[in-house]
């Protein structure tokens, strides 16, 4: 299993403004679906952070979200050491294979992979 990103989500009611906001830094948009949109450096593309005004299928915003290589695997080691899963994993129809589970802190964390980037 190898790690992609790690980028933080943020709840937002402010889209326009935080995309104005981060773009003073540089910060370009490079996914908006409406409730969610992701920014990320054009001179190092990993770089990134997402604000969402709600999940479209999950019941909670998460914190924030890893990109890994193999969602399948990190979702059996998650259930094998008893995390909580709080949004089962789950093919969404915007190119993504996710789960969502909860850390120590009780921070929700987003785990995905792009369904396209798997193969």
């Amino acid at each position: 299993m190898s790690i992609r990103r790690v980028m933080p989500d943020i709840r937002s009611e402010a889209m326009e403004e935080s995309r104005d906001f981060y773009g003073l830094m540089g910060f370009e948009t490079v996914m908006n679906l409406g409730w969610v949109m992701t920014l990320a450096s054009p001179a190092n593309p990993t770089a990134q952070v997402t604000f969402m005004s709600h999940d479209e299928s999950a019941p909670v915003v998460p914190d924030m979200s890893v990109e890994v290589d193999d969602v399948d695997a990190v979702h059996a080691v998650m259930l094998e050491h008893g995390a909580e899963i709080v949004h089962p994993l789950q093919d969404e129809e915007w190119g993504v294979r996710r789960f969502f589970v909860r850390d120590p802190n009780g921070r929700v964390v987003n785990v995905l992979g792009h369904r396209t980037a798997r193969g």
